[in-house]
């Protein structure tokens, strides 16, 4: 293998015929080492190149005890071996890649936020600043800075210096890691950033085409800044156009009345989502009354779609009619739902061994003590056989109070 990967010496390079020196099996995935790789491992904040190594799928690539092990998604043999990169991919992450060198250099630089960390997410990367918070002023002048050094197409190269060369050059960096020999891989935005890093980037910053700053939130005492750069931003305007375009048809206005209109039908939804409740309330109750009107001590009632508030409200107007009633309700639909079991405060005795019994058969659960016995339940269909059970329990008509 010559001294640097082929990833290094040409991160252009789409494909590549070599061989396939070793083949394994590592935490139950089929691995291969080649004896010269266009893939990157994953490092430095950067995934792992994507691609096709004969007939197998190149699924993850990582560097382990100095070896480049490449995950597939089925085995392969030694012997030669074409690979073929996932290019968009690489293209993708070389441009985000790029972007985060040229705004960790201008934060630090030219508003004193230093970078801690960083992540190239699958649509969205962040950066993690050394500042406490960052205002929409401080995106935008970022943001600006960023689109003048894009447009100046500022030359990017990488090269290689020595431990002790480091300090001299002054570059930018968070460390070596430990134990590490050899020489550093520098990358370089001409006139703007000198920086370690062993990822993959563009020859110049004028094909990183775009980078918009997304967001920032607090993070550790620090900012996560949010952005996407190249393609990425021309996918999320495209994606956003179409949504906007749904909405404009949908509200029936034009752009600039869009959130207008959508914070007046959210007022509408809100007062609607009151009077439904208000409506709601009154049938409960009028459903309530009803019942504490029906004769017998026991009555019953199941309404579809309605929740377990519903049939509370509806057992407090019954046992204003009728304090000595006892009630079986239930809610929901399609199988499932909620179900009361409650007496009013003239009925004396205990429903929990009665409403254990009712939620067992219904394939409920529930809980509650003295006069109500509550839960949910995953079988309507056998509502029948609890009330039988009830009536059994209860005397037929309610009066049974030592249950």
């Amino acid at each position: 293998m010559e001294d640097k990967p082929a990833f290094e010496r040409d991160p252009f390079l789409r494909t590549l015929e070599t061989e396939v020196l070793e083949t394994g099996v590592r935490e139950g995935r089929p691995f291969a080492v080649l004896e010269d790789t266009i893939f990157y491992p994953e490092g430095g904040g950067q995934p792992s190149d994507q691609g096709r190594m004969g007939d197998a799928a190149v699924l993850q690539v990582e560097k382990r005890e100095d070896r480049i092990l490449h995950f597939l998604d089925r085995p392969v043999e030694k012997g030669r071996v074409r690979c073929v990169l996932d290019w968009e991919r690489r293209w993708d992450h070389m441009q985000q890649h790029t972007a985060q060198h040229l705004l960790t250099a201008l934060a630090a630089d030219r508003f004193g936020w230093k970078t801690r960390a960083f992540h190239l997410g699958p649509e969205v990367s962040d950066i993690d600043l050394d500042v406490p918070a960052l205002s929409k002023e401080d995106l935008s002048r970022l943001e600006e800075e960023a689109a003048k050094e894009v447009a100046a197409a500022r030359p990017v190269r990488t090269r290689y210096a020595g431990v002790e060369e480091l300090e001299s050059l002054e570059v930018r960096t968070r460390g070596l890691p430990r134990g590490f020999h050899g020489p550093v891989r520098l990358v370089e935005i001409e006139g703007v950033d000198l920086n370690t890093c062993g990822g993959t980037h563009l020859p110049d910053t004028a094909r990183i085409g775009t980078i918009v700053l997304l967001g920032a939130e607090p993070m550790r005492g620090g900012t996560r800044l949010f952005f996407a750069a190249g393609e990425r931003v021309r996918r999320r305007l495209r994606a956003r156009e179409e949504a906007f375009g749904r909405l404009r048809a949908l509200l029936g206005v034009g752009d600039g009345d869009v959130p207008g209109a959508v914070e007046e039908r959210l007022k509408r939804i809100k007062s609607l989502a009151k009077e439904r409740k208000e409506l709601l309330r009154l049938a409960a109750r009028l459903e309530g009354e009803a019942l504490g009107k029906r004769e017998g001590g026991l009555a019953e009632g199941h309404f579809p779609g309605r929740d377990l508030s519903f049939l509370q409200e509806a057992a407090r107007a019954a046992f204003r009619v009728s304090p000595a009633k006892v009630l079986f309700l239930t809610g929901g639909g399609e199988g499932q739902g909620v179900f009361l079991l409650s007496a009013g405060p003239e009925w004396k005795g205990d429903l929990a061994g009665a409403g254990r019994e009712a939620a067992g058969i219904m394939g409920g659960r529930g809980g509650g003590k003295g006069n109500t016995f509550q839960g949910k339940i995953s079988d309507l269909s056998r509502r029948s056989e609890a009330l039988a059970a009830l009536e059994g329990l209860l005397g037929g008509n309610g009066e049974g109070g030592g249950v």
